[in-house]
């Protein structure tokens, strides 16, 4: 089989750029989409994938990209990474500009890239005998948390998109694939949602020992993609061992329930 082809958003940092890293280990063509310039440049230089700086929250970008892939031929699978949370006030308190940020990237771009890339991962299976489309969300994609409502909503919105995806693709040979995970420590995420507060994103992982990194999330999505053609993991749900529920952490012991200002989900 001829090497195929991956694309993956939000590859700048976090489980995109371990994505990218893990598939080029892997011997699969990568093309790393986001929209920091020194980042991508970094991690082609680092990994030899391609790289295409793109906003997926911007129709312009996304056809830009459309046209770029298609000259290269045909896409094996889609990872749409890319996403944020912003804030973690009450539904009641809460900015409604940040609600549509999260909308906007967590739900709308995801739809806007998947519709963009389908007739080219058709090509892509064609060619293989099997496409994917993998999408990150988020245990807050299927429980709720005080202070998670635009994020909450946006995931939800996400799990649903999957879940209408695969009955319209029902008979193609597309996989559609949903990873959720837990609590994850990357470099940014919590950072981005505090709004750059350090020591408030630092305070989110205290009682949490061994978090999820980037790269278990990353070995996730290869292996899902990987597997034969006729296996399809419709739902991922992955949480570190100690977080045994969405709200609750453990120490060797059950703990009590940390307090709402250093609550989080993945």
């Amino acid at each position: 089989m001829a090497t195929r082809r991956v694309v993956v958003t939000g590859a700048s940092s976090g489980i995109g750029a371990a994505a990218v890293r893990l598939f080029r280990a892997h011997g699969w063509d990568v093309v790393g989409i986001a929209r920091r310039v020194d980042r991508l440049e970094q991690l082609a230089a680092e990994t030899g994938a391609e790289v295409f700086v793109a906003d997926v929250t911007q129709a312009a970008d996304v056809d830009a990209l459309r046209a770029h892939l298609a000259a290269g031929g045909p896409v094996h699978a889609l990872v749409n990474n890319a996403g944020g949370a912003f804030g973690m006030a009450s539904v009641e308190d809460s900015d409604a500009d940040d609600w549509l940020r999260m909308l906007d990237v967590n739900v709308v771009a995801v739809k806007r890239v998947t519709s963009a890339l389908l007739p080219l991962l058709r090509e892509g299976a064609a060619d293989s005998g099997v496409a994917d489309i993998v999408t990150i969300t988020s245990i807050a994609g299927h429980v709720p948390y005080e202070g998670g409502g635009g994020y909450n909503a946006s995931k939800f919105a996400a799990h649903a998109l999957m879940g209408v995806l695969r009955l319209e693709l029902a008979g193609e040979p597309i996989r559609v694939i949903e990873i959720a995970p837990g609590m994850v420590k990357t470099d940014e995420f919590s950072l981005v949602r505090f709004a750059g507060d350090q020591a408030r994103a630092d305070a989110v992982y205290d009682n949490v020992p061994n978090p999820l990194s980037a790269e278990d999330i990353a070995a996730a999505i290869v292996h899902a993609v990987e597997l034969p053609s006729h296996i399809n993991l419709d739902l991922v749900t992955i949480k570190p061992v100690a977080q045994a529920a969405p709200h609750k952490v453990v120490r060797g012991a059950l703990t009590p329930r940390r307090p709402q200002s250093q609550q989080t989900q993945g």
